[in-house]
């Protein structure tokens, strides 16, 4: 598995990691995405074409507008990489469990209660 460079370092930027979670909620006019943003509409633009350039987001053509959307397949990356310090760590953990003593829960030497 190969160091997914380009996609982390288009998310190191705060305003584009912004913009992907703007996306979360589904594909938007790059008007709408500028939006409540501390950067210009123009900067927006500079910005989806780095995330585009890094293929975590799709943009499509309706007309005149520039629709983006989130792609797939470059989070499958991200997270195929990501996945492998989870992995380690679980597997970590498990056999630290493995090594602990096993001892009797404090379930077991209650004795039951005969209630009615």
């Amino acid at each position: 598995m190969t160091y997914p460079s380009t996609e982390l370092m288009a998310l190191a930027n705060p305003t584009r990691a912004a913009l992907l979670a703007k996306l979360e909620s589904g594909p938007q006019t790059v008007g709408e995405l500028a939006s409540g943003m501390a950067v210009s509409r123009p900067a927006v633009s500079q910005h989806l074409r780095v995330l585009e350039q890094a293929h975590l987001v799709k943009e499509e053509f309706q007309g005149r507008r520039h629709v983006y959307e989130i792609d797939p397949a470059g989070l499958v990356v991200l997270r195929s990489w990501l996945d492998r310090f989870w992995t380690r760590s679980l597997t970590a953990f498990a056999a630290e469990i493995e090594k602990q003593p096993k001892t009797k829960s404090t379930h077991e030497s209650r004795p039951r209660s005969s209630r009615r």
